[in-house]
């Protein structure tokens, strides 16, 4: 399949993200040096089912409300996803920053799907304008209450975007969504790693040299 675009995921594919990257600190910082105490609140409270409610359109406001009313002892620790989300999130992966910029330079139209909150996408697309004022258009999950692998997403986004489904190679770390993608005739790459999608894109063309 000739593709001439690329549409990214942003979490886990242009950037390493983990509740976990906030949290170690946060429990450091108030000195609970208990790891298992740490494993249980991110597998008991702010559970990824939780957090997941946020990237379909959910407002912090109303999902922290409703957990600190079950955990009323964590109200302090569930407030601060709210005031540091941004440090669950870390640069970009190894080698992504690179290819993104290659991509850009060859004239590679680039566009991004991702299940991200509305309240915290803002400004993190503040803090890393370098990367996305390199991108075309970003559809946002919580923006409009759609989440991959809802095939939904991807028909708006190839509308906003004005790609054909043939036109575009769409690259995810979760094969469910690269499946579906897939299902609408784009083509798919399950992401595991900067090399081996760099390889990917050579061989369509996209990239001049590995």
């Amino acid at each position: 399949m000739s593709v001439s675009a690329v549409i990214f995921d942003v979490g886990k594919v242009l950037y390493d993200w983990d509740p976990r990257f906030l949290y170690a600190k946060v429990f450091e910082e108030r000195l609970i040096a208990d790891d298992l105490a740490l494993d249980a609140f991110l597998r008991d409270v702010v559970t990824p089912q939780w957090h997941f409610q946020h990237d379909a359109g959910r407002a912090f406001a109303d999902t922290s409300a409703e957990l600190i009313a079950a955990f009323p002892q964590h109200r302090a620790l569930i407030e601060i996803w709210g005031e540091r989300f941004g440090e669950t999130i870390r640069g970009p992966l190894p080698g992504m920053d690179a290819l993104v910029g290659a991509l850009y330079a060859r004239g590679v139209p680039l566009f991004a799907i991702t299940n991200f909150s509305a309240d915290f996408w803002p400004p993190f697309r503040l803090r890393e304008a370098a990367m996305f004022d390199r991108f075309g258009g970003i559809v946002v999950s919580g923006e409009e209450r759609l989440m991959k692998p809802d095939p939904a997403i991807f028909t708006l986004a190839l509308d906003r975007f004005g790609l054909r489904a043939r036109d575009a190679l769409f690259i995810d770390d979760s094969a469910k969504n690269v499946a579906a993608a897939q299902a609408l005739g784009m083509a798919g790459h399950v992401f595991d790693g900067a090399e081996r999608l760099r390889a990917e894109l050579f061989d369509r063309g996209l990239l001049d040299q590995l």
